[in-house]
């Protein structure tokens, strides 16, 4: 899907090492919420609360989760899911759009 449709968006942006990473949250009629983001070419690492699944909209990225020691790359239109409580590494090398869906 291209677009969300009868949505709120949160105007406040989440921004994440010193703007290496930033989204905005989405909140969906039926009480679900992603965030839309992109990172700039960097490595990060970040850790879960709840299981995430991250689609990528454009860019690419190499993950390394929790546990794992080699990275796997993803490309637009490829997703990938970390559990709940867990953390993952992500590195780009040109600026990656993605969509978080949580839970």
């Amino acid at each position: 899907m291209s677009q969300f449709d009868q949505v709120s968006v949160v105007k406040q942006a989440n921004v994440y090492f010193d703007g290496k990473c930033v989204s905005h949250t989405v909140l969906l009629a039926d009480g679900g919420r992603k965030t839309l983001g992109v990172i700039l070419p960097s490595t990060l690492r970040f850790t879960t609360g709840v299981p995430e699944v991250m689609e990528g909209v454009a860019g690419s990225c190499r993950v390394r989760r929790a546990g794992e020691s080699g990275w796997t790359t993803y490309a637009a239109g490829e997703s990938f899911a970390v559990p709940g409580d867990s953390a993952f590494e992500i590195a780009c090398d040109e600026p990656y759009h993605y969509v978080c869906h949580f839970g």
